[in-house]
């Protein structure tokens, strides 16, 4: 599934010519389903808020290292149009 993600994100990095503006949009989109998740999972999210707050930021911390750890050890190359490459790792 997230390859199907990431496929979209590169997609719309193309169309809009910005990365960031596609990565802002993919975070928050994360953020809105994965508080949509907790409160379904939740009896109490008002008492666990801070919980999941640390298990969802734990869990992308480790994710993020990854990548950036993949991304130092393989940077990504520009494309002949000088425009950067928006081909995320797909692992």
């Amino acid at each position: 599934m997230a390859d199907q993600f990431i496929a979209l994100a590169n997609e719309l990095a193309q169309q809009q010519q910005d990365v960031g503006k596609v990565g802002s949009a993919l975070r928050f989109a994360a953020a809105r389903f994965n508080a949509f998740e907790a409160a379904l999972k939740s009896a109490d999210l008002s008492a666990e808020k801070e919980n999941a707050i640390e298990w969802f930021g734990n869990d992308y911390k480790e994710m993020l290292t990854d990548n950036l750890d993949f991304h130092i050890a393989n940077p990504p190359v520009a494309t002949t149009d000088a425009q950067a490459d928006v081909e995320i790792y797909k692992g």
